[in-house]
């Protein structure tokens, strides 16, 4: 298999784009990661979009995207896996390049969530549960969170307000990221002091739905070397699923998915834990970012909110995570969330991550996650 190289990044800001179509989204995204590169050289497009056909009834998102870009006729899929797509989206691009299937593959994560109602909204995302079991029931995935979250202190004996870090540090790092929703800074008193969503979910850490578009182009070596002066290799990725529900899980606070698939996507690096020098995870609450790292392995399990604490996940920390603010400052994009992370994560690589940046960061790991956990997909990043 070939190695696979990350050559070029594109992003729309994240927000209310009620003048924006899902097409028009991804299309600014994609010129931005090609550059100078004319769209007729790209072999494959790969589009995540985990609510286009629920919210827009819209389906072959590619296809269109695709006919909008000036190259129809080109290798076009569609991606949906909840929250995952974007990252699955990616991983069906790399399989691509490294096989030599194709030699440029273009990754475009597009969501578009606020021109309808929020009861249709919330149904459209409970969709990522089991319908049968869980969503025909009312459950929303806040819900479901607000559950884990409520066991978790149970189990090892943290309050509400122990998980304040994950969003106030989320929010201090949006402030820098120019494409973040939400760019102010929040204190662990007003999360405190926020109204109720799903107790013990508070307003201030849960995130907002939002619409967006993000790029990626990847290249095969010889592309990328020859197209790209500073490429970010894709040094390991992987994908891995559980049940759909989380009531038929043995073990809720444990998420197989994500282990098997940070697991995985290291060794295909031949990196350890210790290695990973920055994150960026699936965190539209605090609870869904401490059981990501978890059971991703960078933490003992029932630790990662004292961690948070202790300033570990803050850009000077040794778990530094959401250093664009993850989904609760930058927005949750669902579906395109995947392809954000990698935008953000190619930034500190560089060294073009402004205040949030890391200092010396070569090794950082993106893991987007489906539903509660249902789909997760891991990359693993290196600049050589």
């Amino acid at each position: 298999m070939r190695h696979v190289y990350i050559i070029g990044t594109g992003a729309t800001p994240v927000g209310e784009h009620w003048d924006r179509s899902p097409a028009s989204l991804a299309i600014e995204a994609l010129t931005g990661a090609l550059g100078t590169i004319p769209a007729s050289r790209i072999g494959a497009l790969y589009v995540a979009s985990a609510l286009s056909g629920s919210l827009h009834t819209q389906s072959q998102m590619a296809a269109l995207i695709a006919t909008a870009a000036g190259i129809p006729g080109v290798e076009a899929v569609t991606v949906e896996a909840g929250g995952a797509s974007g990252g699955v989206a990616l991983r069906q691009a790399c399989l691509a390049v490294a096989s030599g299937a194709v030699d440029l593959a273009m990754v475009v994560g597009v969501e578009k969530v606020t021109d309808v109602l929020d009861a249709r909204r919330e149904a459209a995302l409970a969709l990522a549960t089991d319908v049968d079991w869980e969503a025909i029931h009312g459950v929303t995935l806040t819900a479901l969170w607000a559950l884990l979250m409520r066991r978790y202190m149970h189990e090892y004996g943290y309050t509400a307000d122990d998980f304040a870090p994950f969003p106030v540090n989320a929010h201090a790092n949006g402030v820098a990221n120019p494409r973040a929703m939400y760019r102010f800074a929040i204190t662990a008193e007003k999360v405190r002091n926020a109204p109720m969503v799903a107790e013990p979910l508070g307003l201030l850490d849960c995130s907002t739905a939002a619409d967006g578009a993000a790029a990626v182009l990847i290249a095969s070596e010889g592309l990328a070397h020859e197209l790209c002066a500073t490429p970010v290799r894709i040094a390991g990725s992987a994908t891995a699923t559980d049940t759909l529900a989380l009531h038929s899980r043995p073990d809720p606070l444990w998420f197989p998915a994500a282990a098997h698939s940070a697991t995985a996507a290291l060794r295909t690096a031949r990196l350890t834990h210790s290695d990973v020098q920055v994150f960026d995870v699936t965190d539209p609450h605090g609870i869904a970012a401490a059981l990501a790292l978890e059971s991703s392995g960078f933490a003992e399990r029932g630790t990662a909110v004292a961690l948070a604490r202790e300033g570990a996940i803050t850009p000077k920390g040794r778990l530094p995570l959401a250093t664009g603010g993850g989904c609760k400052a930058r927005g949750d994009t669902v579906g395109a969330n995947g392809v954000y992370q990698i935008v953000e994560l190619v930034a500190q690589l560089r060294g073009q991550a402004g205040a949030a940046q890391v200092n010396s960061a070569r090794v950082a790991l993106a893991q987007c996650m489906g539903g509660i956990g249902a789909t997760v997909a891991t990359h693993i990043l290196t600049l050589e």
